[in-house]
């Protein structure tokens, strides 16, 4: 099929989801927080001029259930709520919160999250065992180093569950004592069987991202602020970057960084759309595996009827 013409807006995006013949969309990073924990959050990006060197305005910086409904009309219809402690005591109290937070909301998935401390294997094993879905691990704001002891067996848990994490480890948008990408790789070393969902495709080192897929079959990259015009200033995109994506299907997921992005939703769908377009070998099926199939996939649920109210299923679409 001929590729539709990326989204516009926000409210163009079901128009082009549809046009690809999607029932829409499946995001694995995504951020709802505590409000106050929300607050700091949003205070600092506040100051990113600061922190970053160049603005950050908050795009969708509305009250909890304006931004669920925003999610709905958008179509995302099934999404991994993820929380991200920085400092030790939090790693529990945020995952209970996270699994109430997806108990109350149907397009929501449970997820959990883990900071290095002795309590970390048991509450991480309680989230599993009620049906947790991903965990966010964020070395960056956490400041710990993803090889600590205290993680091993926390490892090893999601490991054999088969549970995938969400890992920000690379030095975007600015590197932390334990970012980068040969950190990390340790853990994939010795933990070959774990699921990992490498968070902005490893920004700043997009091919350093790449080589890990070469070497670990069980990794992936989600797409967050990758390509946008935004991260273009920031962190620009190899030339040969949809040629790369080529070489690798299945294994590209949607991730976005809603709510806290600093430009619309549908901005990071064009960006997708135009590696597609750029490479003859990815087009519609590139599209359509990874805006819905590979990260429902991922989640293990079928996104029609988890976004649907009750019981959410098990089954991804299949190709």
């Amino acid at each position: 099929m001929d590729l539709p013409l990326p989204p516009v807006d926000d409210a163009d995006v079901p128009r082009w989801t549809a046009e690809l013949d999607l029932p829409g969309l499946v995001d694995v990073h995504v951020h709802f927080l505590p409000q106050r924990m929300l607050d700091k959050v949003w205070a600092y990006f506040d100051d990113a001029e600061t922190h970053y060197g160049t603005p950050w305005p908050v795009q969708y910086r509305l009250p909890e259930e304006e931004r669920y409904a925003i999610l709905e009309r958008l179509g995302v219809l099934a999404f991994a709520p993820l929380t991200y402690p920085h400092k030790p005591g939090m790693g529990e109290w945020l995952t209970g919160w996270a699994g109430g937070f997806a108990d109350a909301h149907p397009r929501a998935v449970r997820t959990a999250t883990l900071y290095p401390e002795p309590s970390v294997v048991d509450y991480l094993g309680r989230a599993v065992s009620d049906g947790a879905r991903m965990v966010k691990v964020h070395v960056q704001v956490g400041g710990f180093d993803p090889r600590d002891p205290l993680l091993r067996d926390a490892w090893g848990l999601l490991a054999d569950a088969g549970v995938p994490a969400v890992v920000h480890c690379g030095d975007g948008p600015i590197p932390g004592e334990h970012t980068g990408l040969g950190i990390f790789a340790e853990v994939l070393a010795a933990h070959p069987d774990l699921r990992i969902v490498l968070a902005h495709a490893g920004m700043p080192d997009f091919r350093g991202a790449l080589e890990l897929l070469d070497r670990f079959p069980n990794l992936v990259l989600d797409t967050t602020m990758v390509g946008t015009a935004f991260s273009q200033r920031i962190a620009p995109l190899p030339p040969d970057w949809p040629a790369r994506l080529a070489e690798h299907p299945g294994r590209i997921v949607l991730g976005t960084d809603f709510p806290n992005i600093p430009y619309a939703y549908a901005e990071q769908l064009a960006a997708i759309a135009g590696w597609a377009a750029a490479e003859p070998r990815l087009g519609a099926a590139f599209l359509r595996s990874v805006l819905y199939d590979a990260p429902a996939a991922l989640l293990g649920v079928d996104p029609v009827r988890h976004a649907a109210p009750g019981p959410a299923a098990e089954t991804p679409r299949s190709s």
